[in-house]
């Protein structure tokens, strides 16, 4: 069986946490393997268990410093 939702970021680099959704659909199912995937090309899923409320501000400051907002890129996108 397939689920799915959406959701949109608000912001050019974003952490949402999807933890709510991910238990809204798989709450009445036993027994199973649970597949997060996104299909979109700028959009990635990462795992954290949440215990550092700083992880995500180092994320997002390391993925601003690796792919800077002007740089030059030829796509436009």
């Amino acid at each position: 069986m397939q689920k799915e939702f959406e959701l949109n970021s608000t912001k050019r680099n974003e952490l949402i946490d999807i933890t709510d959704n991910i238990k809204s659909i798989i709450s009445d199912i036993e027994d199973g393997i649970c597949i997060v995937y996104c299909p979109h090309t700028t959009a990635g899923i990462t795992i954290n268990e949440g215990a550092d409320p700083d992880v995500k501000s180092d994320i997002l400051s390391h993925l601003n410093t690796m792919v800077p907002k002007n740089n030059n890129f030829k796509h436009s996108e």
